[in-house]
């Protein structure tokens, strides 16, 4: 007969939690103890507990799902998701699946979600709330109802890089953004089509800026995005903001990302900050560069424990946890060309 959980006990003489703890929870046993079932279990033909019998006896997974906007290799190659990923891992015990886009939230085996950072009508959120499990958001969207809510307030977090710039007497300033939309788009973006995007992270910090400026007397300041928030598409996100406005003496971006591309980009043009001046946002390390700081690590830990107190029952408020930024003066900003 076929070596079971069970019967590995019974030969043994110990109890069949002994032998669970052993695969499963293998601090709550003696180092001898544990190699002595494991081997006896190796001689036997025995691989350990079945998970997915485990799973269906418990209902539970001891498994977070992980809800991405992006393609999976965005998780490893994005600071600001590697650091909140690794807040999560650290604050949930649980393991981690990741669901990045084009993958049905509805095929991963898990016990709570976490959606990272995606649009208001996405088809993964949706399919988040149908499954009816514990769900914290992250980021965005910042609107839905009755479900715990973490990030920070982005339009009051970009004002002191929007404020550095006209402090140094910038009044030609233009805007480098990641996407807006859903939709796939690229380009320009007019003021009046702000209200319309469902990226809410992105318009806040947009609009955000836009207040400032406003405040300053500053008008018709153009806005560019990016579909993509890699240098690639950061790089050239600039150089069509640049090309068609020469007159700029400061860019300022939503991510750190973007004015990555602008310094690349201005690379034997433009001599940064004496005739451009630079502004990011995330503060991913990225050397001399003017930015936000946000705590994208807290993130993660906060919506993890979030979740996890809701799947252990624990009851949670439905309201939003807005974190703390700060502002990181740099030398990527100085005061604005004469003339």
């Amino acid at each position: 007969m076929p070596a079971t959980l069970a019967s590995i006990a019974a030969d043994l003489g110990i109890s069949r939690t002994t032998v669970s703890n052993a695969y499963n929870h293998p601090d709550q046993l003696s180092p001898a103890l544990r190699r002595r079932i494991l081997s006896y279990a190796e001689s036997r033909g025995y691989a350990g507990p079945n998970p997915h019998a485990r799973s269906l006896r418990t209902q539970h997974t001891d498994t977070l799902g992980v809800v991405l906007t992006e393609h999976l290799s965005f998780a490893f190659e994005d600071r600001a998701s590697v650091d909140f990923l690794a807040g999560v891992a650290d604050s949930s015990e649980y393991a981690l699946t990741l669901i990045p886009t084009g993958v049905s939230v509805h095929d991963a085996i898990v016990d709570g979600v976490i959606v990272y950072s995606v649009p208001e009508n996405a088809q993964m959120l949706l399919d988040a709330k149908t499954r009816n499990l514990p769900l914290v958001i992250c980021d965005q969207p910042t609107n839905v109802p009755d479900v715990p809510f973490v990030g920070i307030d982005d339009a009051s977090a970009i004002a002191p890089a929007a404020e550095a710039l006209v402090a140094n007497g910038h009044r030609r300033i233009g805007i480098l953004a990641k996407r807006l939309f859903s939709t796939p788009t690229n380009g320009f973006v007019e003021p009046a089509a702000l209200d319309a995007a469902d990226l809410h992270l992105q318009r806040a910090r947009i609009c955000g800026a836009l207040e400032v400026f406003k405040a300053a007397g500053l008008r018709d300041v153009p806005v560019v995005t990016r579909d993509q928030n890699d240098l690639a598409a950061a790089t050239d996100g600039a150089r069509e903001l640049l090309e068609t406005h020469p007159e700029l003496t400061a860019v300022l971006c939503t991510t750190d990302s973007m004015a990555l591309g602008v310094i690349e980009y201005c690379r034997g043009r433009r001599a940064i900050p004496e005739e451009l001046s630079v502004t990011g946002f995330d503060g991913i390390g990225v050397p001399g560069l003017t930015t936000v700081e946000q705590p994208n690590r807290r993130k993660g830990e906060v919506a993890a424990m979030l979740v996890r107190s809701l799947i252990e029952g624990r009851p949670q408020r439905r309201e939003k946890t807005l974190l703390p930024t700060r502002f990181l003066p740099g030398t990527s900003v100085a005061h604005a060309p004469a003339g």
